[in-house]
């Protein structure tokens, strides 16, 4: 193990570091790739028909809660699964199901991720993401763009911390550019 990685276990993952050498990790990809499935099903059937069915949000907050008890239970044990642990798909696998759990466990994953991305074992662009979507729930800007909601004009970005310069930080991590990825939302590419 190098000195940096040895580093990062100690500050950020030090209670799983422990325990990695004994986790299958390949049941790990396969529980991730079937827990993201599920996530995904349950919100194109969401999506369909325009109207909010709440049969169909009640089973995703249920879907939602299990994934996201699910990862804590991995992230304590394991630590933070890794391209170099899991692969490319499984650790974003891993980032989709935090995005789309509570704010504090995605608080609690943002040192993780950080420390991944540092170490080149994630993807920056996950990072953004997790950073947006942290900052727009505890309403602070955002730096990346990543992040919308519905207010009265329709679909609006959420607060930015320097318009001027989001897109020089999306590039930074292999975003293209707020334009781009606003007329993408709104089915306009």
């Amino acid at each position: 193990m190098s000195l940096r990685r040895l580093t990062l276990c100690l500050l950020f993952l030090a209670p799983a570091c422990a325990t990695t050498r004994g986790a299958d990790w390949s049941a790990i990809q396969a529980e991730l790739a079937q827990r993201v499935a599920l996530d995904q099903e349950v919100r194109a059937k969401l999506q369909l028909g325009g109207e909010l069915d709440m049969e169909v949000a009640h089973r995703m907050e249920k879907i939602d809660r299990d994934n996201s008890a699910w990862m804590k239970t991995l992230v304590e044990r394991h630590g933070w699964p890794t391209i170099s642990r899991v692969g490319k798909q499984a650790s974003q696998d891993a980032w989709l199901l935090v995005q789309h759990a509570e704010v504090e466990f995605q608080e609690q994953c943002l040192p993780l991720v950080r420390a991944a991305v540092e170490a080149q074992d994630a993807d920056p662009k996950n990072l953004a993401y997790l950073e947006d979507r942290v900052n727009m729930y505890r309403g602070r800007p955002q730096r990346y763009g990543t992040q919308f909601k519905f207010g009265a004009n329709g679909l609006e970005v959420h607060t930015l911390e320097d318009a001027a310069r989001v897109d020089e930080w999306r590039a930074a991590v292999g975003l293209g550019t707020l334009a781009e990825y606003e007329a993408r939302l709104r089915g306009e590419e």
